[in-house]
């Protein structure tokens, strides 16, 4: 029934490649099936003014697609002079995403910038980049308790995001373009790995949706997560 002939509740092939960049603290290349995004980490001893003399850290994120990452070329934002209204609500969501599973006196006043470039996009990109985001954020932030620049871990929990929707009237897991641009009902669930929820995004696409198919796609995302939060511990601890 799927295009990719997945099972309703299967997810794409997921890979994690750790320490791709040679500059930045935390690097990751995250591919969930034919989604690539690249997530690098950057430390820096500065906070936003708005916090600054709290004694609190700050993670932040950045979100772009490069020009062939779809099918047909897109115009680099920086050409056009400003960040599209897509981009600057992704980003927003990866920053509090990630935000949601550190401890910020933990980390101490500085912030960590996570940036996520997809170079390939098949459906998902914002779930890949918070997912592959928190893996280049561990590496990170084990940088500074290596050198001793942060006595306590800052990260209370993996922070990793799935879609899920309503696609030819089934609940289905981890979609990809072609169900993604046909589903009935879409959404994006964050979760920290304890399953708690962060954030749902969840939208009616052409067909409203009733609590029960709701619960059922919560039950499809607390599994996707939990095999997600699998990839990125094995990740971090290769």
């Amino acid at each position: 029934m799927r295009p990719s002939g997945r099972d309703l509740s299967e997810m794409r092939a997921v890979s994690i490649e750790t320490g791709v960049t040679k500059h930045a603290e935390g690097s990751c290349m995250i591919r969930i099936g034919d989604t690539h995004v690249l997530c690098t980490a950057t430390i820096e001893d500065r906070v936003p003014p708005f916090i600054r003399g709290s004694g609190l850290g700050w993670v932040t994120a950045e979100y772009g697609m490069l020009p062939r990452s779809t099918t047909s070329r897109m115009r680099r934002e920086a050409s056009a002079g400003k960040q599209g209204g897509r981009t600057v609500e992704i980003q927003r969501l990866i920053g509090r995403s990630l935000r949601a599973g550190v401890d910020r006196v933990a980390l101490g006043e500085r912030q960590i910038t996570v940036d996520c470039d997809v170079i390939q996009a098949d459906g998902g990109t914002r779930c890949a980049s918070i997912t592959g985001g928190w893996v280049a954020l561990r590496l990170a932030v084990d940088k500074l308790m290596k050198t001793g620049d942060v006595i306590s871990d800052p990260l209370v929990q993996p922070v990793s995001a799935v879609s899920c929707g309503i696609y030819a009237g089934q609940p289905v897991l981890d979609l990809d373009y072609p169900e993604d641009s046909e589903a009935g009902v879409d959404g994006n669930f964050i979760m920290l790995g304890n399953k708690q929820l962060i954030e749902v995004q969840m939208s009616a696409e052409g067909a409203t949706y009733s609590r029960d198919q709701m619960n059922q796609l919560l039950d499809l995302a607390e599994k996707g997560v939990e095999e997600l939060v699998a990839a990125q511990r094995a990740a971090v601890d290769a």
